[in-house]
């Protein structure tokens, strides 16, 4: 029996990789406007640790965020298949499809099928679809499987199993390379491409072990105030607790024997400062060991920022820059995603499409495909260098991907890898300011219909002629959570921050 099913399972992953030889046929980059009929499968599933999720309130509404994927019903020869948990309000899919540019909302609409599992549970959408049959069969009648493929927030082996139960390729990095787009996986990935990163540990399942590499790093660094305790596959900067060291200055290097200085740490583990602000000791310590953790140093500076750059590996395996940000972070320490601005400043934009491109090279050459991104910490010296050390590599779609494609669906420009910029084709630079986190108690109870009557009485709605304003996305969320967000485009940084004021503004006046 053990012989049977190592065959299948053989046969299975051959299965898989000869439907991914299809990309290169069928796959679609966004601005491409060709004759050749295409269907794109779009299923938006956060398939990671369930439990870790939970700390991201509404993140069921989170599946919303990729319907900025609706940018490819501009090309007329395309069809879309958007599935969700629960149905999505029609007021939410109208706006979209009134967005897109230089095409009539139902000509569009007539090439979208949205499909729903009714299922509001906390398992990821994908594994609620494949124990469907029926919804299933009703997605694979509306498939042509030499025309379609599948996309998805991220890839585990729920997405390879919905794909090649509809016989169609995944554009997506396989689930076999997924250890690369870790904590650990990341350290792996910088190491091998000689790309500044913070020292740190490597992986561990157990307290114990984790606390004797704890103490090591602090041997090694022994300046050293603060350490970032990772858990391996934490979500948003929600799954980090930070060490204190000034609070162990008893047993700082050279005071104490290692021995000593191990059982301080894993005392002091109980006491760490959590991210999520819900987060016990408890909770924490059974999750390093199921999904391991890492030991890194924290790095200081007066001066200090978050960057990142996103690429898009394609199917023939070349590496494509899409953007550069300058990530907006929160919680008790600024490790936690909250929002970005596009573009990353000129000092080091240049620099982070270069470190990039190389990490994604890197990951093209280990198998890795669609979209990646790097987080860094950049930290001013006193000389006004800005010092650049990678933090971790997404390998899934993140809080940079849905501005970025708002920006496109919007402007139908171009990044221009010259200067880092983005450009519409009048030549106009565009900027905006982004956030997954705009979230007031006053603002519950708000449905999508009173959003849009606020934002046309305030005339803050994108306007397609200046190519200036506020695009909406996670509205389904806004009633429950009081959660929202937005991207605000401008022609300057200053104008887009101004706009992501006056909607503030307007919202909180109106629930006031």
């Amino acid at each position: 029996m053990a012989s049977a099913s190592a065959n299948w399972i053989v046969s299975d992953e051959s299965r898989f990789c000869q439907l991914q030889t299809q990309l290169t046929t069928c796959w679609q980059p966004i601005n491409c406007f060709d004759r050749e009929p295409r269907q794109i499968l779009v299923v938006p599933s956060l398939s990671l640790d369930q439990e870790e999720l939970r700390k991201v309130e509404g993140v069921h509404h989170y599946e919303e965020r990729l319907l900025f994927s609706l940018l490819h019903l501009r090309n007329p020869n395309t069809s879309l298949i958007y599935v969700t948990s629960q149905p999505l309000h029609p007021s939410i899919v109208d706006y979209y499809l009134e967005l897109l540019p230089g095409i009539p909302s139902s000509h569009a609409e007539n090439r979208l099928r949205l499909f729903s599992t009714y299922d509001g549970s906390q398992r990821p959408l994908t594994e609620k679809v494949l124990n469907r049959p029926r919804l299933i069969e009703r997605i694979r009648h509306c498939l042509s499987p030499q025309e379609a493929y599948m996309v998805c927030f991220n890839s585990t082996d729920w997405e390879k199993q919905l794909a090649l139960t509809l016989n169609i390729p995944l554009m997506a990095v396989s689930p076999t390379l997924l250890e690369l787009g870790t904590k650990a996986g990341s350290r792996e990935i910088f190491a091998a491409c000689d790309v500044p990163h913070p020292e740190g540990s490597s992986l561990t399942y157990c307290v114990k072990d984790l606390a004797i590499a704890t103490a090591q790093l602090w041997e090694r660094q022994p300046h050293l105030k603060r350490i970032v305790i990772k858990l391996n596959e934490g979500f948003s900067g929600e799954g980090n607790a930070l060490l204190m060291l000034d609070e162990l200055a008893t047993v700082a290097p050279g005071k104490v024997h290692h021995e000593k200085r191990v059982s301080s740490v894993l005392d002091a583990f109980k006491h760490m400062r959590f991210q999520y602000m819900n987060e016990t000791w408890g909770h924490f310590s059974r999750k390093i060991e199921e999904l391991g953790a890492i030991a890194e140093a924290f790095i200081e500076g007066d001066i200090k920022r978050s960057p990142s750059v996103q690429g898009h590996i394609t199917p023939f395996g070349d590496v494509e820059i899409l953007s550069t940000h300058d990530q907006i972070l929160g919680g008790p320490d600024g490790q936690i995603f909250l929002g970005c601005r596009f573009p990353a400043d000129e000092a080091y934009r240049m620099e982070l499409q270069t470190i990039g491109r190389r990490v994604g090279e890197v990951l093209a050459q280990r198998g890795a495909l669609e979209r990646y991104s790097v987080d860094f910490i950049a930290v001013q010296t006193k000389q006004r260098y800005w010092e650049l050390n990678a933090i971790e590599i997404n390998l899934r779609k993140g809080g940079t991907t849905h501005p970025f494609m708002a920006l496109q669906l919007l402007t139908n420009g171009n990044y221009n890898l010259e200067d880092g910029q983005f450009y519409t084709p009048q030549g106009q630079p565009k900027f905006y300011r982004a956030s997954d986190n705009l979230q007031k108690d006053q603002y519950r109870g708000l449905l999508p219909n009173d959003l849009m009557d606020i934002i046309m009485v305030e005339q803050l709605h994108f306007n397609s002629i200046a190519g200036t304003g506020a695009a909406f996305h996670l509205m389904g969320c806004l009633s429950e959570y009081g959660k929202l967000g937005l991207t605000c485009i401008g022609n300057t940084p200053e104008e887009a921050e101004q706009i992501y004021e006056q909607v503030v503004t307007a919202l909180d006046r109106e629930t006031s």
